[in-house]
């Protein structure tokens, strides 16, 4: 199987937010359908799971991860995190719905053969330090699953989740776009897909007594709650600075309808609706930075 990527030059990245991304589903559908294939492609959270869907060119995946889920009597809830699960049951979500014959196939065999770079951002518990995945970690559909709910397992309100002999957290606890990574990796120019509202920035942590009490034996985590406001926007104005030199397209959600924790399916997919909406109104836009 040969699969061939049209734009080499520009950074594909996607920031998480939980259910905010059907928002996002909308957006890469219309960059699927048109055979917009990047070939480096970056994600953190919910970022990580469009990152992985993207690249194995599923559109109905894409859709499904982020809207028609939630209809799945264990997708989450609170009876599911009051049993310990987590809001989002995350290893039902990513560790049991991804065969072939499960609820939500992913088609690896398509994504191995994409030649695209992919790098999924996590949140090493212990050591409080952020680790980029690539393709080169991922050996079996098991691995890509686990690094994908590694990057996904939203602080207090899911587990974290344990891979290769460490527990991680939301990656979004290192800032929450990955920027950073694209630029190590020498990338120039960038189109980076957001959840919230242009103009946004994200205010210090309330609760930090609760924070601090909750992860007690876990100072570092903490620190990166308490902190990831400031790492947040300083990224922002870094990409509106990339975006005035011209090397940055910043794609927002005109409005986004719905919270990080939605699970009513409609809200969701009126989200999705207007996230595809938007990006086929937008679409040459996004051609004319491009190409």
């Amino acid at each position: 199987m040969e699969i061939i990527n049209n734009i080499k030059d520009t950074a594909l990245i996607l920031e998480g937010g939980g259910m905010r991304a059907s928002y996002t589903a909308g957006f890469l559908n219309n960059l699927l359908e048109n055979e917009i294939y990047f070939d480096y492609v970056a994600g953190i959270s919910a970022g990580s799971t469009h990152s992985v869907n993207y690249l194995s060119r599923d559109v109905q995946r894409t859709k499904r991860s982020f809207v028609d889920l939630v209809l799945d009597p264990s997708f989450g809830g609170w009876k599911s995190f009051f049993r310990g699960e987590g809001f989002f049951n995350s290893q039902y979500i990513y560790e049991e719905t991804s065969y072939p014959d499960a609820s939500l196939p992913f088609d690896f065999k398509t994504f191995m053969a994409n030649p695209a770079q992919l790098r999924i951002g996590t949140f090493e518990r212990d050591s409080g330090e952020i680790k980029y995945y690539a393709k080169d970690d991922i050996h079996d559909i098991q691995d890509l699953m686990k690094i994908v709910r590694s990057s996904s397992s939203m602080p207090i309100f899911m587990p974290p989740t344990y891979y290769g002999e460490h527990y991680y957290i939301d990656g979004g606890l290192g800032g929450g776009i990955a920027l950073d990574i694209a630029k190590r990796d020498g990338m120039k120019k960038f189109f980076v897909v957001l959840t919230r509202e242009k103009g946004y920035r994200k205010s210090p942590v309330k609760f930090k007594g609760a924070i601090k009490a909750y992860y007690r034996k876990y100072p570092l985590v903490v620190e990166a709650m308490i902190n990831r406001y400031v790492l947040y926007n300083q990224t922002l104005e870094e990409l509106e600075e990339l975006e005035s030199e011209g090397k940055a397209f910043l794609v927002y959600p005109e409005i986004m309808p719905v919270a990080n924790r939605e699970i009513n399916f409609k809200k969701l997919s009126k989200s999705y609706e207007l996230g595809y909406a938007q990006g086929k109104r937008d679409l040459h836009r996004w051609k004319d930075f491009l190409c």
